[in-house]
C-alpha cells in the first residue's frame, strides 16, 4: 500500500470531527457521513501537494459535489419518509430533531448552500465558489431553502431567525452528531 503524503494524516487528525459535522450535515445520516468523508479524502491524496498549505476549501468543495453526484445516482432508489428511524438522531435533543427533518427535506443544493452558509459560516462568495456556481445561484437558493425552513420549522419566523436557529442547533458549543 503506498504511503499517504506529507502532512495529509496530520490533516485529517486535526480535522476529522469538523469534516464528518459538515458531511452530517449534508448528508443527514451518521454512516453516509463518514462514508462522503472518505470518498472526499481519497479524491483529496493525489492531488495533496498542490492543496496541503490550505486544504479545507479544496476538501470542502469535493464533499459538497461528492454529495451531490451521489444524492443524483441514488435519489431513484431510496424513498423519504419522514419519520427517522436513526438512533443517533432518538437521542438528540427536540429542536435539533425538527431541524435534521427540515434539513432532510431540503434539495441537495438547498441544504448545501444552508450548510455553508449558515453551519460553516461562508460568505455568498465563499460558497459560490465552493459549490461552482454563481452569487445569484447562492442567494436565490439561500432564499429558497430558508423559504421551506420556516414552512417546515413553525415556531421560527423571518429569514435572519431560520438562520440563526440553524446555526445554533448546530454550534460548536452544541454535541458534535457524529461523535456518539
Amino acid at each position: 500500500m503506498a504511503e499517504a503524503p506529507r502532512g495529509f494524516e496530520e490533516y485529517v487528525a486535526a480535522r476529522q470531527a469538523g469534516l464528518l459535522r459538515t458531511a452530517y450535515l449534508l448528508t443527514g445520516h451518521r454512516q453516509d457521513a463518514e462514508d462522503l468523508v472518505q470518498q472526499a479524502l481519497i479524491k483529496v491524496v493525489p492531488h495533496w501537494h498542490r492543496i496541503e498549505g490550505e486544504p479545507d476549501a479544496y476538501v470542502r468543495t469535493v464533499m459538497v459535489r461528492e454529495n451531490v453526484s451521489r444524492w443524483r445516482r441514488r435519489r431513484w432508489r431510496e424513498v423519504l419518509t419522514h419519520e427517522s428511524r436513526d438512533p443517533v438522531l432518538e437521542q438528540d435533543r427536540s429542536d435539533r430533531l425538527d431541524l435534521q427533518r427540515a434539513l432532510a427535506q431540503l434539495a441537495p443544493r438547498q441544504r448545501a448552500v444552508v450548510v455553508l452558509r449558515f453551519l460553516e459560516d461562508r460568505s455568498v462568495a465563499e460558497t459560490a465558489a465552493l459549490l461552482g456556481v454563481g452569487e445569484g445561484t447562492v442567494k436565490s437558493q439561500t432564499s429558497a431553502g430558508l423559504a421551506r425552513l420556516r414552512d417546515l420549522l413553525p415556531g421560527v419566523e423571518g429569514q435572519e431567525a431560520v438562520g440563526r436557529s440553524v446555526a445554533s442547533a448546530w454550534s460548536p458549543a452544541s454535541r458534535n452528531p457524529t461523535e456518539r
